[in-house]
């Protein structure tokens, strides 16, 4: 069976990649701080798909060191890994000057230096393997920089998405491969008050989108493609004040 590591695996897109990958006959690495939500997650599965092999470990993706144990522990553990998709994430932020430097710090330094091990981490493996795919989740606010709370969130998925393109550029040619994710709103822990707009895709469908975008071995997608694909049109070229109000 393909194998594949998920971040961030205890809820949300996280946790429902691991399902819908396990529909399609894969074995699961899945990680994340909070082991009793991912010891749930795994006795799902394993009932709903008992042939799967389900590995789960704790991980927090600021400790840097436990990252790389931890990826090279499930990739023995799987005899390899096929896909690793760099999930896990901080939704966390406040306007620029406000006072809030803690929140952007925590969110710079999950979303982006966290995100970086772990790329560091899968590429390692991909590079001794000479075969796999990584996968970034960014986020559709990764297409311009963003007013409000959402300042330092997208400025990191816009990071993450250029980190994973010039890996990209580094295996071109090879059996590597890369693919960057660009969800719009997709019902999840992370979704706060946004929950309630009408642009709100469920967490069944949206995440369907991103994983067929990754069993294509798409380079880049943004997902659902719609409404989400127009309106990234649309936000990459209205007048900067029509952007803050549409924030």
């Amino acid at each position: 069976m393909p194998s594949i590591l998920i971040t961030g695996a205890s809820s949300g897109l996280g946790a429902e990649m691991a399902r819908q990958f396990a529909d399609l006959g894969y074995d699961l690495a899945l990680c994340a701080r909070r082991t009793d939500r991912l010891d749930s997650l795994r006795d799902e599965i394993t009932a709903a798909h008992p042939s799967a092999r389900v590995a789960v470990k704790a991980l927090d993706v600021n400790d840097h060191d436990a990252v790389f144990r931890v990826f090279d522990e499930f990739a023995e553990e799987l005899g390899g890994l096929d896909k690793v998709v760099v999930n896990a994430g901080l939704g966390k932020g406040q306007p620029l000057g406000t006072g809030r430097f803690d929140a952007n710090l925590a969110t710079a330094q999950t979303n982006f230096i966290g995100a970086l091990a772990q790329t560091e981490a899968a590429a390692a493996i991909f590079r001794r393997q000479d075969a796999g795919q990584l996968v970034m989740v960014s986020s559709f606010s990764a297409l311009r920089g963003m007013p409000k709370n959402i300042t330092t969130y997208a400025a990191t998925k816009a990071a993450v998405a250029h980190l994973a393109e010039g890996f990209r550029a580094d295996v071109h040619g090879t059996p590597i491969t890369v693919t960057v994710l660009y969800p719009g709103y997709i019902v999840s822990e992370m979704s706060g008050t946004s929950a309630k707009t009408p642009l709100m895709t469920s967490t069944e469908r949206g995440v369907r989108s991103m994983v067929e975008a990754i069993e294509k071995g798409k380079t880049s997608a943004v997902v659902p493609a719609w409404p989400w694909v127009p309106l990234g049109f649309v936000v990459k070229r209205v007048p900067v004040g029509v952007l803050r109000r549409m924030s």
